[in-house]
């Protein structure tokens, strides 16, 4: 079960498989549904309690593609790993018919980019799935996206369309207990606007579901310290989820599962010793 109380309850790992030819880290090395599937497995070994399974890039001016492609991208990697891996499924798409078949593959999540506002009748779609569904916020569509976005307040504007999205869920007959919700991390932001998410993050865990954070190898890391392969951006990487785990994120989209598990455990060892004994805190 995802829960978002903290500190009891341990972070939990999302692991990232795209099976793309096109994605901003790792795009094309797992395009073949084998090396997906390998892969996925050791994710799952290395610590991951979610699998995420996408098969469109969403990196700043990717394209889109069609459902038939986005199926057969990901399809066979969802069913090749359904019942092997000790891990849930999620599926990382905007179109419905893709999450559809998704479910019926195996999977038990709907990680949306656009919070199920992409296609018509992608809210009813969830509804009927039953399925947990991630709610993500981003300023315009992944072509566009970084063509100088603006907010007034980033932080209470991403709050608000959020806020927004949780309702009209429910309104819709999704339970929230099943709804998550991701402030979008580059995702038609610049630099200030992705600090200001992160260091704010703390904001969103008042709209009462798990927040999900998913700010590994992005570019502004790069922004900060020295551009770069995307791979090297570790460090960044893990210094955004030990931010976002102290400010309540119970969620974590990460390519480096394996590393980010123990940084995890390790802060949560902490925290759990410092609930035991206030005295040292």
């Amino acid at each position: 079960m995802i829960s978002d109380k903290k500190p009891m309850q341990p972070p939990k790992i999302m692991g990232v498989i795209n099976a793309t030819p096109d994605s901003f880290s790792d795009g094309g090395r797992f395009l073949d549904a084998d090396a997906a599937i390998a892969h996925s497995l050791q994710l799952a070994r290395d610590g991951a309690y979610i699998l995420d399974i996408g098969g469109e890039s969403t990196r700043p001016g990717a394209v889109t593609i069609s459902v038939e492609e986005e199926c057969a991208r990901v399809l066979p990697i969802i069913e090749g790993i359904t019942g092997k891996a000790n891990a849930l499924i999620s599926i990382d798409t905007r179109k419905p018919e893709v999450a559809k078949a998704a479910m019926a593959a195996g999977a038990t999540i709907w990680n949306d980019i656009t919070a199920l506002t992409y296609a018509p009748g992608s809210v009813e779609m969830a509804a009927s799935l039953g399925c947990h569904v991630v709610l993500m916020h981003a300023q315009g569509d992944p072509k566009t996206m970084q063509n100088n976005p603006y907010y007034d307040d980033v932080v209470e504007d991403v709050y608000a369309f959020l806020a927004g999205r949780i309702d009209a869920c429910v309104k819709a007959g999704i339970d929230q207990s099943k709804l998550i919700i991701d402030p979008g991390i580059g995702f038609g932001k610049k630099l200030e606007h992705n600090l200001a998410l992160l260091a704010q993050l703390d904001r969103f865990v008042g709209l009462g579901c798990p927040v999900l954070l998913g700010a590994s190898r992005k570019r502004f890391i790069a922004a900060l310290d020295r551009d770069g392969p995307a791979d090297s951006r570790l460090g960044g990487s893990l210094a955004a989820v030990m931010t976002g785990y102290r400010r309540g994120a119970s969620i974590f989209r990460v390519h480096d599962v394996a590393e980010t598990r123990q940084a995890l455990k390790v802060a949560f060892a902490i925290e759990t010793a410092m609930e035991k004994s206030p005295s040292l805190g």
